[in-house]
């Protein structure tokens, strides 16, 4: 089983871009998701900024996959579209639209990204017609849902998952990282780089509920499969994915690559203790706490615990 780090969601400043990068490089990652797909407004890193950072994984060892936008709203983010797929001879696209399968399709192999939202076989079969050499669950997905999408599963088709990371819920025209700070979209003054993890939002009994990353909105509880693993490695999920943030991915990534290592080796998966102090240790890392609900058909925002887990 591959780790994949995907694309970064949040505005960062240019030298913290390449910094992290530069960290990830002598990582356990296999594959590394490059590229804006939030808000094109977001220019702290170009295109040709991303390429270098791009051809330096690939260089490290690292599969290179340069995202696409979800939500196109203008002639520029369909110009900036174009741009990344001709790129396409040297790095493999990750679609997260139509428009961007559309100019893919019968051209090159791509990933069909999540937000595609590939439930049924019909669609999945599709997309693998169209060229899709890997597909990126729906995040909504549950773990009964998957195991038995993957029965029918084209062959040569790789399945990832996202198992780690604030779940990308929504995309809106809306900015609300802007209008929190009463200020229209077009003139927002980038305001995101002061959340370097997103705005975390409360309910009026102030529990966390989502976090606001500009026209993307988040949970505020971060997603976690790694409990799951031995059904992942039933549902045979070739990969899972790490969403970065800006503390700890290197530890999150570690943990992950130990864990997956312990559970392909017979002779180690009964060390129970070190998979309790594992899952101890990634609860640190998540600040709002940790949800899984959607793998158990649940609200996305439900933990379930130990006790209360049935597995699909």
């Amino acid at each position: 089983m591959k780790l994949a780090l995907g694309p970064l969601h949040y505005y960062w400043t240019h030298e913290t871009v390449r910094q992290f990068y530069r960290d990830m490089a002598d990582t356990s990652v296999d594959i590394v998701y490059l590229g804006e797909t939030v808000c094109s407004r977001r220019h702290e890193l170009r295109l040709a900024d991303w390429l270098d950072i791009a051809h330096q994984l690939k260089q490290a060892g690292k599969e290179v996959i340069l995202s696409s936008q979800v939500l196109l709203e203008s002639e520029s983010d369909l110009k900036t579209l174009r741009q990344i797929i001709s790129h396409a001879n040297d790095f493999t696209i990750e679609a997260n639209d139509m428009g961007a399968v559309h100019l893919l399709s019968g051209k090159t192999l791509f990933v069909a990204g999540p937000h595609l939202n590939l439930f049924n076989t019909h669609s999945l079969r599709l997309m693998a017609s169209l060229g899709a050499k890997r597909w990126v669950t729906p995040l909504e997905m549950s773990g009964a849902q998957l195991a038995a999408l993957q029965l029918h599963r084209p062959a040569n088709m790789e399945t990832e998952i996202f198992a780690w990371g604030r779940l990308p819920l929504a995309w809106s025209a809306r900015c609300f990282t802007a209008r929190a700070h009463n200020l229209p979209k077009d003139d927002c003054q980038f305001r995101c780089l002061d959340y370097p993890q997103g705005l975390l939002m409360n309910t009026r009994d102030d529990k966390a509920f989502l976090v606001l990353n500009g026209i993307q909105t988040q949970s505020a509880h971060t997603h976690n499969l790694l409990p799951e693993l031995e059904a992942l490695h039933v549902c045979q999920v070739d990969i899972l994915r790490i969403s970065p943030q800006p503390e700890h991915t290197r530890d999150i990534v570690a943990l992950f690559r130990n864990a997956i290592d312990t559970s392909e080796n017979p002779a180690c998966r009964q060390q129970m203790p070190e998979a309790v102090t594992t899952l101890q240790t990634l609860a640190t890392f998540a600040p709002q706490g940790l949800c899984n609900g959607y793998w158990y058909g649940q609200p996305g925002m439900v933990q379930q615990n130990a006790s209360q887990r049935k597995q699909p």
